[in-house]
């Protein structure tokens, strides 16, 4: 450990590594393109906020989100687990049971079981796999004879974000919506020469990534199962998409394909997303950037600085997919680029629309973007942009929303996202700078919290970022974000509004760089040097405003660990978690997280954890999943809790033909992503005691 000095403080600094947490290198090739191999994109300057000391802000309630139906589902599998087999104990003598509806159950321990581990007196099944049928006319999967029109048709590879569309008050008839984030092709194809992929490998690829949409029933048995339907569908790297909002039309996104900017071909990288209020489904398109090759062609120094920003860098891609199709080069194609990286929104209600790609919500790396209704009907929308230094983000609609979810009230609300003022986040803490040193320990008021402030980038065809006219603004948001002073944060993740309590909350999934030599010392709002376990934002923002409170409801990491925070709830009843990615909560207001890349000696989980009362901050492990895999996606119902389980056995030294993982079919199988479903044996209520 050595030290840097930044402004008057003495800081440690952490050992240099290359991977986040305990990702395998696999993972980081295929999924961002290695991205902690490289510096972080953003070298702007913008200053340390911590000796900034404001009143905190005075809370305001804000309109509760519209909630779900609730929905019982079911399913089979055969690699599951359950806490009583867990070998690994929780700190001092392990977490125990809570009174907060929707908690009360027995947490799962650390353990790396190549099985969905799930807690004592609950079920869980398998809901459908990478290559089950969905469309007309699908086969059967063949993981050895693998095509592209058989792909085309069949459930997508390593599943993200997930949601259930209850179609009837009883549950029994859902719509289930994943996201397919990216592929993994040493895992997909025996074989494969990563140097000289086939172009049927490609195409398959295409077809791979993208959205399903397919319809779920339940069955007498309990048990979730897809159904033909009218619904189903899949939504590809060749699925057109309409482009809308003030960028529409721009050169910077006219290409030789589409010389009017306003139609693009498929959508990649799909993280997480949302349920929209009106039963659209919001998506966000993260790391485009490593699909892309040649930019170390470009000579322009306006477009080389564009691209950096982006992490767009490099000759050929890892994919190779430039052989087969001009729109990945950006040396013949240089703005094809700049039409991935937005927010897309597609109606599963109708499988005959097109989707949208929303440009007023900016062009970054979206995890995702959530809604939240304000008292006067404007929307607003969260977004977070996944890397090490980025920002967060709001947009504010000009129109109301129409209450409903009929075919006329979704695409009246559709086009709110196209219309309003989009802003950047810049955060201002409530302590002494020399307070904030770095080891995660809380300053002298026993919380890191303040206030922040929106700074307004774009709003139509105007621009508030000197030197950017209002296109620029949207199509390469980073740097005008940059220029309008924003806070550096630890890589902003999901962001969702509680239905309960009306806040916002945000997943920080680390930052390994936080502190090191060159890059934004630790602040309040990002207190931790080397930070690899990340934290957990609670905003009580002033929704169509411009101010908001802010605090820090996690500070995650190993319970016995001084640099922790748990919300002030006792350390030694908790469950360790690591590397917060996704967030979801159940009716009570319960916030539940998925981690992402747990650096605690444990496969990834699920947990919930209370956000108010005595015990704000019991953080409980309900489920893990298999070894390698990440937990993504969750939906958390009165009757069910479902999670996509991505890229089960990742780990390197393995591929198609050296398994590390059998899950979920078991024998000698390939490994494939997932979406489980679990439920209480019993039939009654989550976390119900």
């Amino acid at each position: 450990m050595s030290s840097r000095q930044d402004s008057g403080r003495v800081i440690p600094l952490p050992l240099a590594s290359h991977h986040s947490a305990s990702r395998s290198s696999i993972t980081c090739k295929y999924r961002c393109g290695n991205a902690c191999q490289h510096e972080a994109p953003n070298t702007s300057g913008n200053a340390y906020f911590g000796d900034i000391v404001e009143s905190v802000l005075s809370r305001r309630g804000a309109l509760k989100a519209t909630g779900a139906l609730a929905l019982t589902v079911g399913g089979a599998s055969l690699l599951t687990g359950t806490a009583a087999a867990a070998p690994k104990p929780g700190p001092a003598d392990g977490p125990v049971r809570g009174a907060v509806p929707g908690t009360d159950f027995a947490p799962v321990a650390p353990n790396t079981q190549d099985a969905v581990v799930i807690p004592e007196g609950y079920r869980q099944g398998v809901v459908i796999r990478w290559g089950d049928p969905i469309v007309e006319g699908a086969p059967e999967f063949d993981f050895a004879n693998q095509s592209a029109a058989a792909q085309e048709k069949q459930f997508g590879y390593n599943n993200d974000f997930a949601e259930l569309i209850a179609l009837d008050r009883t549950g029994s008839r859902s719509l289930l919506v994943c996201n397919h984030e990216y592929t993994t092709e040493e895992h997909m194809f025996l074989g494969y020469d990563e140097n000289n992929p086939t172009e049927e490998q490609a195409k398959i690829a295409w077809a791979a990534h993208g959205l399903s949409v397919v319809l779920v029933e339940r069955q007498d048995d309990g048990s979730l199962k897809p159904a033909p339907s009218r619904y189903n569908r899949r939504i590809t790297l060749t699925t057109p998409f309409e482009v809308r909002g003030p960028a529409a039309g721009s050169d910077l996104l006219k290409t030789s394909a589409d010389p009017t900017g306003t139609k693009v071909l498929g959508t990649q990288n799909n993280c997480s997303g949302s349920l929209t209020p009106w039963g659209t489904i919001l998506s966000g398109e993260e790391n485009f950037n490593q699909y892309f090759a040649h930019a170390d062609s470009v000579t322009d120094p306006v477009a080389q600085e564009r691209l950096a920003r982006y992490g767009i860098e490099g000759a050929e891609s890892t994919r190779k997919w430039e052989r087969f199709d001009e729109r990945w080069d950006i040396a013949r194609e240089p703005n094809e680029v700049n039409r991935f990286g937005w927010i897309v929104e597609i109606d599963p209600h109708d499988p005959t629309s097109t989707p949208v790609k929303h440009t007023a919500l900016g062009r970054f790396k979206h995890e995702s973007a959530s809604i939240q209704v304000a008292d006067d009907g404007r929307v607003v929308a969260y977004t977070g942009d996944d890397e090490r230094f980025d920002y967060i983000y709001k947009f504010v609609s000009n129109g109301k929303v129409k209450q409903g979810t009929s075919a006329l009230a979704r695409r009246h609300n559709m086009s709110l996202l196209d219309d309003g003022t989009l802003y950047v986040a810049k955060f201002t803490g409530n302590s002494p700078e020399s307070e904030i040193d770095g080891t995660g320990t809380l300053p002298s008021d026993g919380h890191f919290d303040g206030t922040g402030e929106w700074i307004k980038l774009a709003s139509g065809t105007e621009s508030f970022v000197p030197g950017f006219t209002a296109e620029e603004v949207y199509v390469f948001t980073r740097l005008a974000a940059d220029k309008a002073g924003a806070t550096k944060m630890d890589r902003p993740e999901d962001i969702q509004p509680n239905p309960v309590n009306g806040k916002v909350y945000c997943a920080l999934t680390n930052n390994s760089n936080r502190g090191s030599e060159g890059n934004a010392a630790p602040d309040e709002a990002n207190p931790r040097v080397g930070n690899k376990h990340g934290h957990v934002l609670e905003l009580d923002d002033d929704t169509t405003g411009t101010r908001f409170g802010w605090n820090l409801l996690l500070v995650c990491g190993d319970p016995n660990d001084a640099g922790t925070y748990f919300g002030g709830f006792d350390k030694a009843r908790v469950s360790p978690i690591s590397c917060p990615d996704n967030v979801a909560f159940d009716r009570h207001g319960n916030l539940w997280i998925s981690t992402d890349g747990n650096a605690l000696d444990s496969n990834d989980g699920l947990f919930a954890v209370p956000v108010d009362g005595p015990e704000r901050g019991f953080v409980k492990q309900f489920l893990t999943v298999p070894k390698g895999a990440e937990t993504c996606g969750p939906v958390v119902r009165d009757k069910v809790v479902t999670v996509a389980v991505q890229h089960p056995g990742e780990i390197d030294g393995h591929n198609a033909g050296n398994p590390a993982s059998h899950w979920p079919d078991g024998g000698t199988s390939q490994p494939r992503p997932s979406v489980v479903a679990i439920w209480r044996e019993d039939g009654g209520e989550i976390g119900r005691g």
